[in-house]
């Protein structure tokens, strides 16, 4: 018999209305897999509780007779039970400071943990995600950044009309708009104290895509990022046309050793015989658009010694950062905490290193919404769920109570599992180091 699958409510975040599973594709798995799923009832999700009735899923208050629960963000410490079976993004794989205590918490209580970050092929690439639709919201409210800002400074532009991501009925509205700022601005040009513009996009990867694809509803020129220098003492972009830069890691970092070329390879597999070089590009970008993964073990993008010795020199062009990937003090390093959908940004001082909420005052705006794709709750959620819907009977028809490695767990999911009944899975044996520094290990967390 399959175990009954449980529909978690969202209550880590305030903004939160995504779910992990849309009422369609919970009709289909009743239907035609067999499996049996119910939801837990929520006032705010995107999908309603009626939705979920009319598709044939029950709608329950509690989940504590569902040995399989299913969410997206992480479940408060206390929600938690034991001997449960749990599927999220944990957000503990690089062994945040901030998760530990959840990490903790599962294998004092002998669960089962499995990541939606690591549910990836044989290569190594992820197979479930909201990447594209974070590039797509986080252009959206990096645009709206622009606008306040340049508002803020006395100067209205077509980005004026731009709204947050959230304030739109959908993406199709959200794209008819912009859509239609881009034509004004073919026609009307952008006001002389902006042009020419110029915006950088760090990654080309799923969240870099989604992000391009409402950048390029305006009027753009691809500049490559080895053009940039003087481009804007240069007659080659117009007041009609927006320039994009598109960042690979070659121009994030180049060797130590002059005499060697740069191989993608040798840097993710060394990158301590690299350095950064991606501050050479940052002096002739308006706004800067961030899309990349990364670990303390690269370089930098930005660091908070440039953005000082800028503005301290009245050279400071850098306007607005959208740091999509929002890792706290890290690729970005004037990332300094994350922010809510209705308060998106903050003005990050280099001299001082405080955070102001707002467009005003000096320094680069930040856009560090961490839960972009919430902005657009219904499309990035049917994207999602029809992805898990594939992989939700391979999880139910898996026998929990047997060794993993006789579960029968499909590959890509037993790569996934984290914590299995209450102990760390062999590929994360690394994060015993991480408790360690937060109090425990996990072999006394193990129940």
């Amino acid at each position: 018999m399959k175990p009954r699958i449980g529909i978690r409510i969202e209550d880590m975040y305030a903004w939160e209305r995504r779910t992990p599973l849309t009422p369609e594709d919970a009709r289909y798995l009743r239907t035609e897999e067999g499996l049996e799923i119910v939801v837990q009832s929520s006032a705010k999700r995107a999908y309603t509780d009626d939705e979920y009735r009319a598709a044939g899923i029950p709608v329950v208050e509690s989940l504590s007779d569902c040995p399989l629960i299913v969410g997206i963000k992480e479940i408060p410490n206390e929600i938690l039970e034991s001997d449960k079976s749990y599927l999220y993004f944990s957000h503990t794989i690089k062994g945040q400071p901030y998760n530990m205590p959840m990490l903790r918490r599962l294998l004092d209580l002998g669960s089962t943990l499995i990541d939606y970050e690591r549910i990836v092929d044989e290569q190594g690439r992820r197979l479930i995600f909201f990447g594209n639709f974070a590039g797509l919201a986080g252009m959206i409210d990096t645009l709206w950044a622009l606008g306040q800002r340049l508002e803020h400074r006395g100067i209205r532009s077509p980005f004026s009309d731009v709204r947050r991501a959230l304030a739109y009925r959908d993406l199709e509205e959200a794209k008819r708009d912009i859509s239609q700022i881009g034509d004004r601005i073919r026609i009307d040009g952008l006001p002389a104290e902006i042009g020419p513009l110029v915006i950088g996009v760090a990654g080309y990867g799923n969240v870099s895509k989604g992000a391009q694809e409402i950048l390029d509803l305006l009027p753009i020129e691809r500049i490559e990022p080895e053009e940039l220098s003087g481009i804007h003492a240069s007659p080659r972009l117009s007041p009609f046309v927006i320039g994009k830069t598109v960042f690979e890691e070659r121009h994030m970092a180049t060797p130590i050793d002059p005499h060697q070329p740069f191989d993608l390879e040798t840097y993710y597999h060394h990158p301590e015989v690299f350095r950064g070089r991606f501050e050479t590009f940052l002096d002739e970008l308006d706004v800067l658009v961030n899309c990349i993964y990364w670990e303390p073990r690269y370089p930098r993008l930005v660091t908070r010694a440039y953005l000082r010795e800028r503005l301290e020199s009245g050279d400071l062009r850098l306007q607005v950062i959208g740091d999509i990937t929002c890792d706290i003090e890290g690729s970005i390093e004037s990332t300094v905490r994350a922010t809510e959908p209705d308060n998106p940004v903050y003005v990050f001082d280099p001299r001082s290193g405080e955070a102001h909420d707002g467009v005003e005052g000096e320094g680069p705006v930040v856009m560090a919404v961490e839960i972009l794709p919430t902005e657009l709750p219904r499309e990035s959620s049917a994207f999602f769920s029809r992805i898990l819907a594939g992989l939700l009977p391979g999880l139910a028809r898996a026998d929990f109570k047997k060794p993993i490695e006789q579960s029968g767990l499909p590959p890509e999911l037993e790569r996934a599992v984290i914590v299995y009944r209450g102990r760390l899975t062999p590929g994360y044996t690394y994060l015993d180091e991480h408790l360690r520094q937060h109090g425990t290990s996990a072999k006394e967390g193990v129940s």
